[in-house]
């Protein structure tokens, strides 16, 4: 029988995220040796890695940070996939993660296919992808990529499980600065990531979109008998909520809904510059 223990079995997954029986078999086949068991683990991934190719990497995690350039904040974020919760939570999953979020960084890459040409530690990050999938038995993809800069940037990270790394990532950015803008950033990024608004503005809805809005709006008060003397009120109030659903700017506060996010961000005398939000899977 294979010299090792539960505790030996048990500290090989933490290191790996692989899975029970996937370790087990690692040591056995390396007499209970740790080191040539990781390296089992990871040539058998690598030889799996064509299987995986088709699988779903539906969970994961966002991870953001803040840097200064010159005079501007900039915030970025990535979002990297796993198959399970399982990896998604494991130390070396994590750490992958964070060694994609600096290499967005440090290389300023400004999409996906850019970032994973990047060089890191010698090789294409595409490399080091297909390396951590090998690692920890799953499909392992680096779904999305944001860049944001204005003199004030709040990145919010929010956990939608306590055992889970964070599945929900915003970046806010504003021009202004002081307590009061930076307080008021942090407030909307956190409403961002509740409300899941789709515009900062009306101008960045597109066009066709609002007039199909409109369409719809007014064949629907038609089709309900509303009088023709009041459709026109009636389809301007019913594209004001889907501005307010939609549109940033338009939405009430979270934290006080009886103002508009315009009006929280205006008494704070910050002027919004652009957001992203990152939910994992979706």
């Amino acid at each position: 029988m294979a010299n090792y223990t539960a505790a030996d079995i048990k500290a090989l997954r933490e290191r790996t995220g692989a899975g029970m029986m996937d370790v087990k078999k690692a040591l056995d086949e390396a007499n209970g040796d740790a080191e040539k068991a990781l390296e089992l683990i990871r040539i058998k991934g690598l030889k799996g890695a064509t299987k995986r190719e088709g699988r779903s990497t539906a969970e994961g995690l966002v991870a953001a940070t803040v840097q200064t350039e010159g005079q501007q904040s900039v915030g970025v974020m990535v979002e990297v996939n796993c198959e399970t919760d399982f990896v998604a939570k494991s130390a070396p999953f994590i750490e992958f993660s964070n060694k994609v979020l600096a290499a967005a960084v440090s290389s300023g890459a400004e999409d996906v296919d850019s970032l994973l040409g990047t060089d890191v530690e010698g090789k294409p990050l595409s490399e080091l992808v297909i390396e951590a999938g090998a690692l920890l038995g799953e499909k392992v993809a680096v779904r999305r990529l944001a860049r944001v800069a204005g003199a004030t940037v709040d990145a919010y990270l929010h956990k939608t499980s306590k055992d889970l790394p964070a599945q929900v990532g915003v970046l806010f950015a504003v021009e202004g600065e002081g307590d009061e803008v930076v307080a008021a950033a942090h407030d909307v990024a956190v409403h961002i990531a509740a409300y899941t608004p789709n515009y900062l503005n009306r101008d960045e809805v597109p066009a066709e979109l609002v007039e199909s809005e409109r369409r719809i709006a007014d064949e629907t008060a038609r089709a309900e008998g509303k009088p023709e003397g009041a459709l026109a009120k009636i389809v301007e109030g019913r594209l004001t909520g889907f501005f307010k659903e939609n549109v940033l700017l338009d939405q009430p506060f979270a934290k006080d809904a009886k103002k508009s996010i315009a009006q929280v961000l205006e008494e704070a005398k910050a002027t919004p510059v652009a957001f992203a939000r990152f939910r994992v899977g979706s």
